[in-house]
């Protein structure tokens, strides 16, 4: 059945081109996943304040790899894509960033985020999102991303609104965890905010 409108990014828009590494200007660079990140991979999923927020954990070092290897090859599927933030320096694990949902015919995803336990506190999760937040809105052309956490994860609403994604509602029950079902704050950007 035909669309009555165009696509605002078509099909190819991601995979016609290798994935981008993006630096910061300040520090960080957001770059494609590594096999060899997998150990502090692993390593960051055994923090507490993860298990948390997220619904996933590694059991090893090998799951890690293989979530890594997922994540690389999302890229042409145009569905997912994944960084690692790292320090620019040293090129040390620092967390990771990513588009999730993606859905180029309407030039939405959802913007997603997490920061290993030794690097918090420095400013990670806000100077990442910022960039990929410039990198898909101003030089991709998506229209919209939106930004999920759970109501009572403080830190992420933060980062939300430190980096201009309003809050729009709450989704009620919206997501399990292992502690039971989380309200979500829905955030999100358009492009020429």
């Amino acid at each position: 059945m035909p669309s009555l409108s165009s696509a605002v990014l078509p099909a190819g828009t991601l995979a016609q081109s290798p994935q981008p590494t993006l630096p910061t200007g300040d520090g960080l660079v957001l770059r494609p996943w590594r096999t060899e990140d997998a150990p502090l991979v692993h390593k960051a999923f055994q923090d507490p304040l993860l298990h948390q927020w997220h619904i996933r954990r590694s059991e090893s070092e090998s799951e890690a790899r293989g979530w890594i290897d997922g994540w690389l090859k999302a890229w042409s599927g145009e569905d997912n894509a994944q960084w690692a933030v790292t320090d620019v320096t040293t090129d040390r694990l620092l967390g990771r960033v990513a588009l999730r949902s993606i859905v180029l015919a309407d030039g939405c995803a959802e913007l997603a985020y997490w920061t290993a336990p030794w690097a918090r506190g420095q400013g990670v999760a806000p100077r990442a999102t910022a960039m990929l937040t410039r990198w898909a809105l101003d030089e991709i052309g998506f229209h919209r991303l939106e930004l999920l956490h759970a109501v009572r994860n403080e830190a992420s609403c933060r980062v939300a609104t430190k980096t201009g994604f309003a809050l729009e509602g709450t989704k009620r029950r919206a997501l399990l965890h292992p502690d039971g079902w989380h309200d979500m704050h829905l955030h999100a950007r358009v492009r020429g905010d």
